[in-house]
């Protein structure tokens, strides 16, 4: 193993602030619109002073608004901006971006913020439009062979685990059962039905080992968070949630054409793993509680396995074992996920863990009269989703096989 050269970041910055819109199909508002109500709720969480936040980073898919328009709209003038292309890898990405653009000294505070109309937009099938394009680049090894949706470039994937390891569709379905359990009891869930193995049998083949309710929703939203010095984030409003790690956009050797290069069902996540960990001077063993990106059942299960949490194989044993649900041994997407919560592109699963080493989880528990939430730690239909003494958590984000982002934090 590699020295450990980045231990002086470890704890030494925080997401401060957490904010986003409503998980809805059909937000009847721009993008612009949506970012605007994100980033000045997650301004606000944060306590800071607007004059004190001059950082921005986004990311886009070709529908999102520009970090400079939406920066004006709330009152700030930036220092440092970007705007970067991309997808389901790229929020723990762009939490390490903001975390070296304040340590090289371009800024103070960073807001990451992605909008959508996931829904009544651009949806991620890739219908309309732009499936007239011209093939290029990446596209050349895809469309051709009819792997035009996330779904249909998974597939592969799902089905070689299945053949290599005995994995089946019962054992991944138990991804959607645990989520649905969670969303059961966020009342801001765009899902919130409690569905059985036998259900998301039953639902629809979509693509090949895929039923419907093995993919996730579909829906129009933003989220945003703030990063800042952790010694900053001592005067703000909330518990300090500190970064300890953070893995971005790591590849493995092509992304385009990944299952040329080592087995067809390793992720990113197999080359990301080991930098994650290292940094953090911490294990899979030390976390409590995980936020693994679930484009699909699937997605969230190959990278419990690739990051360590189970061995390579026994990640379909893993998912079904109840390890994963609350009151489990390492809950799993406490908010319900992209399969039931909304689809974020992964950043409110970084704002629910945020949430949940806050020890502030926004469930249906009583509130008490010192206006925080009196939590039972009962996780029946409708109850709490708190995690009790949630310490250390992981974020494990997914573009596609080959690409993968990651992010360790702690509670102060």
């Amino acid at each position: 193993m590699e020295a450990d050269t980045h231990a002086h970041l470890r704890d030494k910055y925080a997401i401060v602030g957490v904010g986003e819109t409503r998980y809805v199909r059909g937000a009847g508002k721009t993008t612009r619109q949506l970012a605007h109500e994100a980033v000045s709720k997650a301004i606000a969480d944060s306590g800071l002073d607007r004059s004190r936040v001059d950082g921005m980073l986004s990311y886009s898919y070709n529908d999102s608004t520009a970090s400079n328009l939406v920066g004006a709209d709330v009152g700030l003038r930036l220092n440092f901006f970007m705007d970067c292309f991309g997808g389901g890898s790229s929020t723990e990405a762009l939490v390490g971006l903001a975390v070296g653009a304040i340590e090289a000294g371009m800024c103070e505070a960073v807001v990451v913020f992605r909008a959508m109309n996931g829904y009544s937009g651009l949806r991620m099938g890739g219908t309309g439009g732009l499936s007239a394009a011209p093939v290029t680049d990446e596209a050349l090894h895809t469309r051709p062979y009819g792997w035009r949706s996330a779904a249909q470039m998974f597939s592969p994937t799902f089905l070689r685990h299945m053949h290599d390891y005995g994995t089946t569709s019962e054992q991944v379905a138990a991804v959607k059962v645990a989520h649905s359990k969670h969303a059961s009891n966020n009342p801001k869930a765009l899902y919130k039905q409690r569905v059985t193995v036998d259900e998301v049998l039953a639902s629809r083949l979509i693509c090949t080992p895929l039923h419907l309710l093995d993919c996730c929703t579909e829906s129009d939203n933003a989220t945003a968070l703030v990063v800042t010095r952790a010694e900053r984030a001592r005067d703000c409003r909330h518990h300090p949630v500190l970064i300890r790690s953070v893995v971005g956009r790591c590849n493995k050797p092509r992304m385009d054409m990944h299952y040329q290069h080592g087995p067809i069902t390793a992720t990113a996540g197999r080359y990301a793993a080991e930098r994650l960990w290292r940094n953090a001077g911490l294990g899979p063993q030390d976390v409590d509680l995980t936020a693994s990106y679930d484009a699909f059942t699937f997605t969230s299960m190959l990278q419990l396995e690739d990051y360590g949490f189970c061995a390579k194989g026994e990640g379909g044993q893993y998912v079904s074992s109840g390890i994963i649900e609350l009151g489990g041994e390492r809950p799993n997407n406490t908010s319900g996920g992209h399969l039931c919560e909304g689809y974020t592109h992964g950043i409110s699963m970084v704002i629910e863990n945020v949430r949940q080493l806050r020890h502030e989880a926004d469930d249906s528990c009583p509130v008490g009269p010192d206006g925080k939430r009196q939590h039972t730690y009962d996780y029946r239909e409708g109850g709490c989703r708190q995690v009790k003494d949630a310490e250390v958590s992981a974020n494990l984000g997914w573009a596609s096989p080959g690409t993968g982002s990651a992010m360790v934090m702690r509670r102060a």
